[in-house]
């Protein structure tokens, strides 16, 4: 397995995706090789840092960083010697199988989808993003990628995301949901209506609609909206886990004897939140291009980007864009309007 890190990318660059290289070479021995894209000094200077194998890794210069706060399309076309964007050439030219980046993920979508293409039959690449919950793991299905999305696109992500579930979770029937504002099936709007009716004449395991607390209390395994729905509802979930660990954390420390508790609870604590880490959980896979994009938190450690390789290499293993390839071209109809 070949796979190109985007080492420019996220908030602390280069320290932590250098670090998270080493981590998964060093726990994965199966990956030929890890392509650092990115300034070659700074990729050297913290290289110097690690005990890894040399021989695995090859630094690959870039001079140019797309930032957080740019426009992503217009970066990708812009600034065609950045990180990003040469990651992802190494991917088109076949020298790698995968990359991984926690940039900007507008740009990382941008330029896997104009440089990589979709898969023969897609219409629009979705962002699958893991949901933790009581039963195992949920696909959240498009946590962004594409905000304006059709009702085809949307029967897609949900033929994408069962793959996904099926090949790399191991469910051999997975129970696929739609994001709606209510259980019942004449609930929400004339845009999920459409949804509902394509995936109720599919056929996919469709359960019908879903609410947002059906994310994390029943058995699902890929729940389906359009990508601005579905990026409100990740950000959401994020920041509500970010205030309860803060209110559980301040309300321990009020008193001599809550701190006393808190000592004892503290790695149950930690157990339970680790449970919900995006850091657990590495990264996003983007459904539907031709090549595997994984796409990590901006705020990444390097375990984070650690656990980000070990979704790519799970998803070359696995085979999963053929696989992916193989069940769109089932679907009965196509969509005539890109």
């Amino acid at each position: 397995m070949r796979i190109a890190i985007d080492a420019m990318g996220g908030d602390r660059g280069p320290a932590v995706n250098v670090e998270g290289a080493s981590l998964a070479l060093n726990e994965w021995p199966e990956i030929e090789k890890l392509y650092l894209v990115g300034d070659k000094s700074e990729i050297n200077a913290q290289l110097n840092s690690w005990a890894l194998n040399k021989d695995k890794v090859e630094i690959v210069h870039s001079s140019e960083i797309v930032e957080m706060n740019e426009s992503p399309a217009m970066a990708i076309r812009k600034k065609k010697k950045s990180s990003i964007s040469i990651a992802t050439e190494l991917v088109k030219s076949g020298e790698c199988e995968a990359i991984v980046s926690a940039g900007n993920t507008g740009a990382a979508v941008a330029a896997a989808t104009l440089k990589l293409r979709n898969i023969e039959g897609v219409d629009r690449a979705g962002i699958a993003s893991p949901m933790p919950n009581e039963y195992g793991t949920c696909y959240l299905v498009d946590a962004g990628a594409n905000p304006e999305a059709k009702p085809f696109h949307l029967l897609q992500y949900a033929v994408m995301g069962s793959v996904y579930a099926k090949e790399v979770n191991g469910k051999p029937s997975p129970k696929v949901g739609l994001m709606s504002n209510g259980s019942e099936d004449e609930k929400g709007s004339t845009f999920t209506k459409e949804v509902f009716s394509l995936l109720k004449d599919s056929s996919l395991n469709f359960v019908g609609n879903v609410e947002g607390n059906d994310l994390f209390s029943s058995e699902i395994d890929v729940v389906v909206c359009d990508g601005f729905t579905g990026n409100i509802v990740l950000k959401a979930c994020e920041a509500t886990a970010k205030a309860v660990a803060k209110w559980v954390t301040e309300e321990m420390l009020k008193s001599p004897l809550r701190k006393l508790g808190a000592q004892l609870v503290k790695p149950a604590f930690k157990a339970a939140m680790s449970r919900g880490s995006y850091e657990e959980y590495g990264g996003s896979l983007l459904l539907g291009v031709n090549g595997v994009c994984i796409i990590a938190h901006g705020g990444s450690s390097a375990f984070a980007i650690k656990n980000a390789i070990r979704v790519a290499s799970q998803s070359i293993r696995q085979k999963l864009n053929p696989h992916i390839e193989s069940e769109i071209q089932k679907l009965n109809f196509h969509s005539t309007d890109n």
